[in-house]
């Protein structure tokens, strides 16, 4: 299967299970990796025959900027169903980075890595 990464893909959201994230929001970062066959289009160098990665992007954007959840593992969960809902996306690694999470101690980054797929 081939594969299709987007990285680093930025939209402010208000995930979290604290007040102060629902109500001021943060940016949270997504990757995503979309397992596919390109030879199709590749043979034919037609669009149509692969995923628009411009239009995937702006559906992630869309739904983290959407209606809020407690949970990273939640909003990536939503972002793989909608990957996924692209035709010929058979597979999808979304990572969630919640760069300021509200921990106490010094970090760099709180993730989340799931991987779906059709089967």
């Amino acid at each position: 299967m081939d594969r299709v990464a987007l990285r680093g893909l930025r939209a402010r959201g208000h995930h979290g299970v604290f007040p102060r994230e629902r109500e001021e929001g943060q940016i949270f970062v997504v990757d995503v990796v979309l397992g596919l066959d390109t030879r199709p289009a590749a043979a034919d160098d037609d669009l149509a025959k692969t995923v628009h990665y411009g239009v995937v992007a702006e559906e992630v954007a869309d739904v983290v900027q959407g209606e809020p959840v407690d949970l990273i593992e939640t909003l990536a969960e939503r972002i793989a169903r909608r990957c996924l809902g692209h035709a010929g996306v058979q597979e999808v690694e979304v990572v969630v980075h919640k760069p300021d999470a509200p921990i106490t101690v010094p970090f760099d980054d709180v993730t989340i890595t799931i991987t779906r797929s059709r089967a």
